[in-house]
């Protein structure tokens, strides 16, 4: 198939860049430097609801430690469903303090950006407050507006509805439930499956973000006691606390602290990661199934840990397989 992947005028590569603190290790340079990468996705804070209050509040603003002069920076903002849901939101006071943070934010470092994304997984129960949130963040920014979009908006986008923004990102990650199962809720082709045809009739021009970070389920007698993020593979196979018994699951041989988290003998750490083979069919798959081609391909997120699991041109063959 990999014939497949040798168009001319291919998308371009950009990145999400998703800590509290901007700035770029060796790799991390190298990796931006050699894939010619102009564009950088930045998460500039989350919006939650204050526990004591209920009130909307910004989690965790960036910080830039870094000259990030020469890239295109778009501010992404994300919100969780919870802020929406709530039914006294006054919509209008959110979208004014977000967009007056976003500016805060560029004016402190010197940042004068032409776009701004908003990620939120909207619901049913919450999209009136979401629409109307986008309206006045458009209304308000007086900037180009994009908002990611999750499969399943996509393939019941009558009933979820389409935000007005000029255009959408699908996250194409996050398919399955986390779940003490065999199954990589990663990215998972035969889900994927499901939604792939709906991709024609969507009517809003698309990118596509595709995933290259890895975690572990943490499970005990059967029950998920949460995620855990940048444990080493090769690391984990030479630590004597655990036993790798199969491809994706380790066993805790003896009762351990490992990177701060208690593991009890017998947990199990499930490993999720993508392969470079999964992001070639899934750059296949969605090329197969698009109305428009993509102008550009996000890879999530910007990270050492998820970099060192690819080979250097993992990127160019990726999007040239559309």
């Amino acid at each position: 198939m990999l014939s497949a992947c040798s168009k001319s005028d291919k998308p371009t590569i950009a990145f999400y860049y998703w800590k509290t603190n901007l700035k770029f290790s060796e790799t991390e340079k190298k990796v931006l430097k050699d894939n010619n990468v102009r564009k950088l996705y930045i998460r500039y804070f989350d919006i939650g609801l204050h526990p004591q209050t209920q009130n909307p509040f910004p989690i965790s603003p960036i910080h830039f430690k870094e000259n990030i002069q020469n890239f295109e920076i778009v501010p992404v903002v994300f919100i969780q469903n919870k802020v929406m849901l709530e039914a006294k939101l006054d919509v209008k006071d959110l979208a004014e303090k977000t967009v007056h943070l976003i500016s805060e934010i560029n004016k402190k470092n010197k940042i004068n950006c032409t776009e701004i994304q908003i990620d939120c997984d909207w619901s049913l129960n919450s999209k009136d407050n979401y629409l109307k949130f986008i309206e006045q963040i458009k209304k308000l920014s007086n900037k180009k507006l994009s908002a990611t979009i999750r499969l399943h908006q996509v393939k019941y986008f009558k009933k979820t509805k389409i935000p007005n923004v000029d255009s959408g990102v699908l996250m194409f990650y996050n398919m399955g439930s986390i779940a003490p199962d065999s199954l990589n809720s990663i990215y998972n082709r035969e889900i994927s499956e499901k939604y792939l045809q709906s991709l024609k009739h969507y009517p809003l021009h698309l990118d596509f973000a595709l995933p290259i970070y890895s975690w572990a389920i943490h499970i005990r007698n059967q029950k998920v006691l949460g995620l855990r993020s940048k444990l080493n593979f090769t690391e984990l196979k030479k630590d004597k606390n655990f036993e790798q018994i199969s491809s994706i699951f380790f066993k805790v041989k003896q009762s351990n602290y490992k990177n701060g988290v208690y593991y009890e003998e017998n947990d199990l750490l499930k490993m999720e990661a993508i392969s470079s083979e999964d992001l070639k069919n899934m750059a296949e798959d969605l090329s197969e199934n698009s109305a428009l081609a993509p102008r550009e391909i996000i890879f999530y997120d910007l990270d050492e840990f998820n970099l060192k699991n690819y080979e250097k041109n993992i990127f160019e063959q990726t999007v040239s397989c559309f």
